[in-house]
């Protein structure tokens, strides 16, 4: 089926973005539906107007409400989550609470996002410890060979595994469970970057059995910036320390856990963003993000066959690696000057990346999406590597 002949469901009109710019970037910061972003004023006019009684009283309650619709949708249980602002926060969390030091090895892949790669590696300067990139090449063919090229890096020093459940620069869906499965066997604690899984594919905590797995709700769930969770399965829930240590910390409140005091209250902020996080699930809820999820995929997949045909690239995984973005290999050079020439002469607004060397751009398709932006950025590139 070509890109014209798909139609997805109509969301275009309960969207902010611009309409004189072609965005294929929800990836990057997501986009917040008009009756979320609502909402979250809503909850910010409310903090406004009794600031005391919102922070000095409520605000246990009202985290807690907001983690229970989350903690459903996630598959998991309310106390075995905390509101952070980001998925790097949460890897930070993770990251420096583990008592880790010289000879002991943390395992990733070289699909990992930068800001994370940057906190493990600092990491390392202050402890003597290594982070390993583990090749997984592509083009990736089936689970199993996946999982068995990223053991290969395991050693009898590897105390830790971090995995990207989507992959930022490949937009790869990899085997978590597959590999947290195979971790726990070998007494590997597991860390899972989930920034691009909550609201682009179904999750189930639980049954991930991850040790930690961190995600955002600003970018596929579409609430408001600011607001992602960090799980901790119970057994490894003390292991965890606060960034920022405040009020919580040595707090003996009742029926409120050492995990939920350290990171519920870090001083004065807008808890906005998270409170709004139920909206954002009854939102998509209420439009059948389901049908809305299944037709982004097909327009993605889709538009990633006809422009590996447009510029003769390989594919870099069959369609069921796939959520709702694709990274398609385009000519090499400067990805600056491609990203730059797409947005101010074409308006599209699309990343640009290189990867082990090569030259990528990532397609997102959102419900605001249609195949008619698919169509500009063909004729886009078609005038910039065709013609």
């Amino acid at each position: 089926m070509s890109v014209k002949q798909l139609l997805l469901p109509v969301a275009a009109e309960h969207f902010q973005v611009r309409p004189d710019i072609t965005f294929l970037n929800h990836g990057s910061f997501g986009a917040c539906p008009r009756p979320v972003f609502a909402t979250y004023q809503q909850w910010q006019s409310a903090l406004e107007a009794d600031p005391v009684e919102f922070l000095g009283r409520r605000i246990d309650d009202l985290l807690r409400e907001a983690r229970l619709p989350l903690a459903t949708y996630l598959g998991t249980q309310a106390d075995h989550l905390v509101f952070v602002p980001n998925t790097t926060a949460g890897v930070n969390i993770v990251a420096r609470s583990l008592q880790l030091g010289p000879g002991d090895e943390v395992l990733a892949t070289d699909h990992e996002y930068g800001a994370s790669d940057r906190t493990w590696r600092f990491l390392c300067t202050q402890r003597g410890m290594s982070y390993i990139n583990q090749p997984i090449p592509l083009p990736l063919e089936s689970e199993e060979e996946m999982v068995e090229q990223f053991w290969q890096g395991v050693t009898p020093r590897t105390k830790v595994i971090f995995i990207s459940h989507i992959t930022s620069p490949t937009a790869l869906i990899f085997p978590v469970a597959k590999i947290c499965q195979r971790a726990r066997e070998a007494g590997i604690l597991t860390v899972i970057d989930g920034a691009h899984a909550p609201g682009q594919i179904s999750l189930n905590l639980e049954e991930i059995g991850a040790d930690f797995y961190i995600g955002n709700c600003h970018k596929w769930l579409c609430a408001p910036k600011g607001s992602a969770f960090l799980y901790a399965s119970p057994e490894h829930q003390s292991l965890l320390q606060p960034l920022i240590v405040s009020w919580g910390y040595e707090s003996l409140k009742p029926g409120i856990s050492s995990f939920q005091d350290y990171f519920g209250w870090v001083g004065t902020d807008d808890p906005a963003a998270f409170l709004s996080v139920p909206a954002a699930i009854a939102f998509q809820q209420e439009h059948n993000w389901d049908a809305v999820r299944a037709a982004c995929h097909e327009l993605a997949a889709s538009a990633r066959q006809e422009i590996a045909s447009l510029l003769g690239t390989q594919l870099i995984c069959s369609e069921n690696w796939l959520g709702q973005m694709c990274t398609i290999q385009v000519p090499d050079g400067d990805p600056l000057a491609l990203q730059r020439t797409l947005r101010e002469t074409w308006h599209i607004e699309m990343p640009v990346v290189v990867w082990n060397n090569h030259r990528y751009i990532r397609l997102s398709i959102q419900g605001y999406n249609s195949p008619a932006d698919v169509e500009r950025l063909l004729t886009a590139l078609h005038a910039i590597f065709v013609q």
